[in-house]
């Protein structure tokens, strides 16, 4: 009897390595140097980029837990690199965007809930036993600490650090360290920034725009003109403008 269930349908790649009582259903793409734990599931939809590395009990792309699921040929994609450690769960997307996404280089540790349409960009960190609500977008390089629960719709900048023990109810924009409970803005996160190559007078002009957003005492939207009008458009200017504007549930407060 053969110690894994690997559909005929599916189609792995080179040097893929696939551990027992694992199964792997019919729609399934898998790409090269892929190592797959034991006791793991890759269920109908999963689209698994190379060198990845799934890890022992984690299941992928597994039916939404939304009501308005209705057996759509919705998809999970995981992008090159990636690591999923043990017991984790992935769902497949919903009729709302067709698939869950998880980028590249991403590092998904132990017991954590990817919920259905979420878009996880690359270089993400989710330590363990994080809970992802639907919908939730989190962008690159962002780190959320352990047993962190985000609510569906949620979104988190790049460049973030979540203090673990948390819950995010706000949305977090880019740049930012956030923690405590409940939730609130902590500065910036500086040594996130200086790791990936941010220069100070970088940093120093991120500050200023907090300041304006939690210090000058204007309300939001005035906040957001007065930082349109006397900032030059950097690219970190600009991606923090394209967030706030962007941003449906109103951002964390200081």
């Amino acid at each position: 009897m053969s110690l894994v269930s690997i559909s005929p349908n599916a189609r792995i790649g080179k040097n893929s390595r696939i551990r027992e009582f694992t199964v792997i259903e019919d729609d399934v793409v898998i790409g090269d140097n892929v190592e797959i734990g034991p006791s793991a599931f890759i269920g109908n939809g999963s689209r698994i980029g190379n060198d990845v590395k799934i890890l022992h009990a984690s299941s992928i792309s597994v039916w939404p837990n939304s009501v308005s699921y209705n057996f759509e040929d919705s998809t999970t994609e995981v992008g090159d690199g990636t690591i999923i450690k043990g017991q984790s769960t992935v769902c497949r997307g919903t009729h709302h965007t067709m698939k869950t996404v998880i980028g590249q280089n991403c590092y998904i540790m132990n017991h954590v809930h990817v919920a259905h349409d979420n878009r996880i960009g690359d270089n993400v960190t989710l330590v363990n036993g994080v809970n992802l609500g639907g919908h939730v977008e989190i962008d690159n390089f962002t780190n959320i600490g352990g047993l962190v629960g985000i609510h569906q719709f949620s979104k988190v900048g790049k460049f973030v650090m979540v203090e673990s023990s948390t819950k995010i109810h706000k949305d977090i924009p880019p740049y930012v360290l956030a923690g405590r409970l409940p939730i609130r803005f902590r500065g910036l996160n500086t040594i996130g920034l200086r790791r990936n190559g941010f220069t100070l007078d970088m940093i120093h002009n991120i500050s200023d725009v907090y300041r304006v957003i939690y210090d000058s005492g204007l309300n939001f939207s005035d906040a957001l003109e007065k930082i349109k009008k006397e900032f030059e458009p950097t690219n970190e200017v600009k991606e923090i403008i394209t967030f706030l504007e962007g941003s449906t549930r109103g951002i964390l407060k200081k």
